[in-house]
């Protein structure tokens, strides 16, 4: 079975829970074991959001799975970049993994949203899905099932 894994930074955009959520169950279906690494404060929204943990199955705080990454860990990176300090994460995260990679970068103000994008196209050549998002999930949703439908099952 492939492995994924989610990176969930600072959960202020509305949209990122809910979407980390819907990406677990669409990877799922596509055959992927799903981890959600994520800050604390972002865990605890994911804790409610998913109270049985039916979708999320596979959290662990994002700090400690840095420390304990290794190269090819997994076999797809799915991280949420709306933050200087996600586009970080993610970046740091793709050079141990050196695997499949996606960004999904989104932001309100789209200035920033241009940045975001520039930071993680200069530092890697991971596959990037952005969209003009904040407090609608949908327009990144439509771009996350686009993406995901090109993954071999």
């Amino acid at each position: 079975m492939k492995k994924a894994l989610i990176l969930l930074g600072c959960p202020e955009a509305p949209s990122q829970t809910p979407l980390a959520v819907y990406t677990t169950y669409k990877l799922k279906e596509r055959g992927y074991d799903v981890t959600v690494a994520s800050t604390p404060s972002a865990m605890k929204l994911l804790e409610v959001s998913d109270p049985e943990s039916f979708y999320v199955t596979n959290k662990v705080d994002i700090e400690s799975c840095l420390e304990n990454l290794n190269e090819k860990e997994y076999d797809l990176l799915f991280g949420f970049v709306h933050k200087d300090a996600a586009a970080a994460y993610f970046v740091t995260f793709y050079h141990i993994l050196n695997t499949e990679s996606v960004a999904l970068v989104f932001e309100k103000d789209i200035d920033l949203l241009e940045k975001f994008i520039k930071d993680v196209q200069e530092s890697t050549d991971s596959k990037i899905v952005s969209a003009r998002a904040y407090h609608n999930p949908t327009p990144l949703r439509v771009k996350i099932d686009r993406y995901i439908e090109t993954l071999e099952v």
